[in-house]
């Protein structure tokens, strides 16, 4: 028991620590990628070329997480981890080489069908796109154009992920936490060295060299981990048949998910007009900080301990993680919703409000920012839920539930864009996704026998109560504000009113014995340890 205890113990002080690496990188990542928005917002404010680079950009984004965001996530890393366990290293490398030549050889493939189809495809994508520029302006080309250059980004993408699920499979998360940092600041450099000779076109350089620099920067990591790569495609090895056989359903989740958000930002935002699709992208770029350092970078540090957990068959084990890392996730992701949707006029203002992008877009972007950060606990959620089903080798269920959230945002899509324009398309999505994280959270619990509802439900209710004041604090802050002429006052104003709230939200968390809020400030040393292991689960409910 004792032995149990402390590998338990060492478990969880790994897998924190993996997340405190994760998280570092993705705020850095997602910093940058603030910066990276308000230089494209400065140089393009909401102008209809920037409407046709938002366009081009969705469909190498799709190939990507077609072929290798299906197969790194869901598929690769629970299947090398099981073949590592059961038949060895030597296996688990060949594993891993086939896999990264499969994946290689199907991007080129669908890139090139794509560059042959974009003058078929991308009007299909944006129906409104152009309907409201002047005649001489071919937005439909330019996106076409677009497309192409950018369809060489997949390419190096797929080989980078695939680094990045064998780097992050073995514990090494450094490397893969820095290529996004790498990629946002190609982009930013592409904006403000490129914009002024190429336009948009500047843009689409960058996400190319990006994707470059993406995938370079992992190859050292391969070094540490000792990979033998050998220059193999064995489709019928069983652990390539079994990551084809999760891939698949996985392939079909992520296109709903890729549907869901391009049926927002995309198809129905151009036929409310250009200006409509970037301040719907914009948005969600904003909402992306606290949903990759709270959502992603968690779920992201636990996987591989998931998967571990799920090869030895622990359940017990693996039912504790998803249920810490959940009730940890929505510690986090409740007041930062709430946050952000009292501050999101500063935050847009501050941060976009210059050059071409003025007091219009600002109030637009608002909009559809408040009603995606409604639905930030739901997004953040299903990144640690979706990781549970994966572990157990079900990738079904995730895609059964996604399918049902892409038709659900359809319909209300459908019916609210027309009452609240862009506001209605954001909250459309938030819904479909609330409904999603529901579902994935009321199944996965039956499959593992409970998810500890009672203990997530006492959680739940103490992040309320922070929330609350949080919420007090922050607006009495934001009532205060100047917004006439946002600068480095505002700024500090904005930090300030941050920093209080959440203070206040972790002072109300603590003194009502949140456990979350014991093991956050223990972690920053600011309380004493408890001794022995942390209070199992003792509820299957």
């Amino acid at each position: 028991q004792l032995t149990t205890a402390g590998t338990r113990m060492e478990g969880r002080q790994s897998v924190a620590a993996a997340a405190v690496l994760v998280a570092a990188g993705f705020l850095l990542s997602r910093l940058l990628g603030v910066v990276r928005t308000a230089v494209i917002a400065r140089q393009f404010g909401t102008e209809p070329d920037l409407a046709a680079y938002w366009v081009a950009f969705r469909l190498p984004d799709l190939i990507f997480q077609l072929v290798a965001g299906a197969t790194l996530a869901s598929a690769f890393i629970p299947t090398f981890m099981q073949t590592t366990t059961h038949r060895g290293e030597d296996a688990a490398w060949r594993l891993a080489s086939s896999v990264v030549n499969l994946v290689l050889l199907t991007t080129l493939v669908f890139a090139a069908a794509a560059f042959v189809l974009a003058p078929m495809l991308v009007p299909l994508l944006a129906p409104g796109l152009g309907s409201g520029a002047a005649n001489e302006r071919d937005l439909n080309r330019l996106a076409i154009d677009l497309t192409r250059l950018m369809l060489l980004s997949p390419i190096f993408f797929s080989i980078g992920g695939m680094l990045m699920g064998i780097l992050n499979a073995r514990r090494h998360f450094l490397l893969p936490a820095l290529a996004p940092v790498m990629y946002n600041l190609a982009i930013i450099i592409g904006a403000l060295a490129l914009a002024g000779p190429f336009g948009v076109r500047g843009l689409a350089y960058g996400v190319v060299a990006g994707s470059v620099l993406h995938l370079l920067i992992q190859i050292p990591g391969l070094r540490q981990v000792r990979m033998r790569y050998r220059l193999i495609a064995d489709w019928r090895d069983e652990g390539v048949g079994e990551v084809l056989r999760l891939m698949l359903p996985r392939a079909v989740g992520l296109a709903a998910a890729q549907a869901n958000f391009f049926i927002t930002t995309i198809f129905f935002a151009s036929l409310l007009g250009e200006a409509a699709i970037s301040a719907l992208t914009y948005a969600w770029l904003l909402m992306m900080l606290p949903l990759a350092l709270f959502g992603m970078a968690i779920s992201t540090a636990v996987f591989p301990e998931l998967a571990d957990a799920a090869s030895r068959d622990d359940r017990a084990g693996l039912r504790h993680l998803i249920a810490g890392n959940l009730r940890l996730i929505l510690y986090f992701t409740i007041p930062a919703s709430a946050g952000l949707i009292l501050l999101s006029r500063p935050v847009i203002a501050l941060l976009l409000q210059r050059g071409a992008f003025d007091a219009e877009d600002t109030a637009l972007t608002q909009g559809a920012l408040i009603f995606f950060a409604l639905g930030l606990f739901a997004h953040a959620s299903i990144e640690i839920l979706s990781r549970g089903f994966y572990a157990l080798h079900d990738t079904r269920t995730p895609m059964r539930a996604g399918l049902l959230a892409l038709i659900l945002n359809a319909a209300l899509s459908a019916g609210l864009a027309p009452v609240l324009a862009e506001r209605g398309l954001a909250l459309a999505l938030t819904l479909a996704t609330v409904t999603e994280a529901g579902i994935l959270y009321r199944v996965l619990s039956r499959r593992m026998n409970g998810l500890g509802k009672r203990r997530t439900a006492r959680s739940l209710a103490k992040t309320l109560a922070g929330t609350l004041l949080l919420a007090e604090v922050v607006g009495v802050f934001a009532l205060g504000l100047d917004l006439s002429r946002p600068g480095v006052g505002s700024f500090f104003w904005v930090l300030v009113a941050a920093v209080a709230g959440g203070a206040a939200f972790l002072a109300v968390t603590r003194a009502l014995g949140s456990e979350e809020a014991t093991a956050l400030l223990r972690r920053l040393q600011l309380s004493p340890a408890r001794q022995g292991r942390p209070p199992p689960d003792r509820e299957s409910g």
